[in-house]
């Protein structure tokens, strides 16, 4: 038994459903920011869900790097600012697309 009143199983079953809601929320923001980024860029018609939610996550992954290169923060969790550098990598990833299918 752990301090608290909480054995092992309890504390561990809590970390695997916060480990869950992690991933859930993950896709879901990357969905968003996917979808909003097809909007500015004009693909929305050609994209579908799982392809917004791969694109805002990658595109998240993009806009962190691109911040931390110039000494800022990048995404760091489901908040206006990370949504904005999730957006902005997005955005960049699409342009590399829409370049090189052409």
């Amino acid at each position: 038994m752990l301090s608290g009143g909480l054995n092992q199983s309890s504390v561990l079953d809590k970390y695997i459903i916060h480990k869950h809601m992690g991933i859930i929320l993950w896709i879901i923001f990357g969905a968003l920011v996917g979808w909003v980024a097809s909007l500015i860029m004009k693909t929305d018609a050609e994209q579908g869900a799982i392809l917004n939610i791969i694109i805002g996550i990658i595109g998240s992954v993009i806009g962190g790097w691109l911040m931390g290169a110039i000494g800022e923060s990048g995404v760091g969790g489901f908040n206006l600012y990370s949504f904005i550098v999730a957006l902005l990598g997005s955005c960049i990833l699409i342009a590399i697309v829409k370049v090189l299918r052409r």
